[in-house]
């Protein structure tokens, strides 16, 4: 069996079977091959391969998604395209980078930062998470607020269909409108339509300067009345990242930061440009913090800054040592409803007895929920389960969406109708059929 794959890296060992079995989600399954491959022709023997003969293939980064977008299905095949990790070309003067999937966030930031170049989008996990799982989530991340998403940055592919098929997709230059936009349909499809082999991303200048903020509220409104304040005064800050009580203590235990315990809301607000405007846009957030009664902590330097961002980008880890479990979620909310939101949550978490921490991008009204439960206590999952769909009911009728940037996979499938119509979903399933008529590229993900 897999002759005809020879000279490509794969293995069956059940070592390896169980390492690429799960991802963040905490779901757990088992395929019956990983392959490892390290260039595009590699990419279509593999495909052609598995159209043959009728095998479902599961393309996987890193496998730091938190929806089971990489969770292999039984008796298919991962592949790991974690060998794929050259930037290919960075091109200075068009500000722009050609990149293999593999390729690691953070490592791409350090290395164009080199040069005075700029990468905006910065997930959380950047530090492990690949560009091409970057790019089949379409991840946002802190400075999405003001700079947007990955989609946003992708404007070339090169990927191959479920047949072995190659296609080129988008535009070198900074514009193009020639034909339906391929590209944009691909960015986001959690690996179900084709396996991304490049990625042209467009680059922008490192900002000057930066200013970090962090300020501490005695109430939820005044923290969500904050966000509406300083985005309506027309300063956009690079981040506004909001934490809730529960999550500055759990911070507070891991990375203490000597953040008072007693405060119900944390906003972490950073501003980038030049000096000299920054500082004049720095003075009037604090004014406007002030004014609604928040202490306010400046990072005095890159030292100071760098340990807040630590701290923040290891919260969700964090939480486990508050419960070994948690059932996490990614809603987005209107800005302006985020205090009702983030209420709704309180009563349910009082109404079932469940700990709920919250954290997110408040200036996108992007809010991570995460139940906290013990699986092994199995009336307390099985409530911490049962929730989601309140959860959600109440998301939709406060004008939100059920996923801001994690995705739908697996585990939020049986929710998709809550906000999806049917006819729209039949369109879905309509190019699903288009690009992957036998439906062995990532089934059972996404619609």
């Amino acid at each position: 069996m897999y002759n005809e794959l020879t000279g490509i890296a794969l293995s069956t060992k059940i070592e390896d079977l169980l390492c690429y079995g799960f991802d963040a989600s905490g779901l757990e399954g088992m395929p019956s091959v990983v392959v490892w491959p390290e260039n595009t022709e590699e990419v279509i023997r593999i495909m052609r391969y598995a159209y043959e003969n009728g095998i479902s293939v599961v393309p996987r980064g890193a496998g730091t998604g938190m929806t089971g977008g990489a969770m292999p299905t039984e008796n298919s095949m991962v592949m790991s395209l974690e060998r794929m990790n050259r930037i290919i070309d960075l091109d200075r003067e068009n500000m722009t980078a050609l990149v293999e999937p593999g390729l690691i966030n953070g490592r791409l930031q350090k290395e164009i930062e080199r040069e005075g170049l700029f990468y905006p989008p910065d997930p959380a996990s950047m530090n492990f998470c690949t560009i091409g799982g970057n790019v089949a989530e379409n991840a946002g991340g802190p400075r999405a607020l003001k700079y947007g998403v990955t989609r946003d940055y992708v404007m070339e592919l090169e990927a191959i269909l479920p047949d072995g098929s190659l296609i080129r997709t988008g535009v070198k230059t900074h514009k193009g409108v020639v034909g339906y936009d391929l590209t944009r349909l691909l960015v986001g499809s959690e690996g179900t339509l084709a396996v991304i082999t490049k990625i042209r991303l467009k680059l922008l200048p490192i900002p000057e300067d930066v200013i970090t903020l962090l300020a501490l509220f005695n109430n939820l409104p005044s923290a969500g009345k904050a966000v509406t304040s300083i985005l309506s005064s027309g300063i956009i800050p690079r981040t506004l990242e909001f934490m809730d009580r529960e999550a500055i203590i759990a911070v507070e235990n891991l990375y203490p930061l000597g953040l008072p315990p007693d405060n119900e809301a944390l906003l972490l607000i950073e501003l980038d440009g030049h000096g000299k405007a920054i500082k004049e846009e720095a003075e009037k957030v604090v004014q406007i913090l002030h004014k609604l009664g928040s202490d306010v902590r400046v990072a005095e330097d890159e030292d100071a800054r760098d340990k807040i961002w630590e701290a923040r980008r290891s919260l969700s880890q964090a939480l486990y040592h508050l419960s070994p479990h948690k059932i996490n979620q990614d809603i987005v909310v209107p800005r302006n409803r985020i205090p009702e939101m983030l209420n709704g949550l309180r009563r349910l978490a009082e109404e079932k007895g469940l700990r709920i921490v919250n954290f997110g991008h408040a200036g996108d009204g992007n809010i991570h929920v995460n139940i906290m439960v013990d699986k092994k206590n199995e009336e307390e999952y099985r409530k911490g389960q049962s929730i989601v769909t309140e959860i959600f009911e109440l998301t939709l009728s406060l004008g939100g969406t059920i996923s801001g940037e994690h995705g739908i996979g697996i585990t939020k499938v049986p929710y998709i109708r809550m906000e999806i119509r049917e006819k729209e979903l039949s369109l879905m399933r309509g190019i699903k059929g288009v690009f992957d008529p036998k439906g062995i590229l990532n089934p059972g993900k996404a619609i």
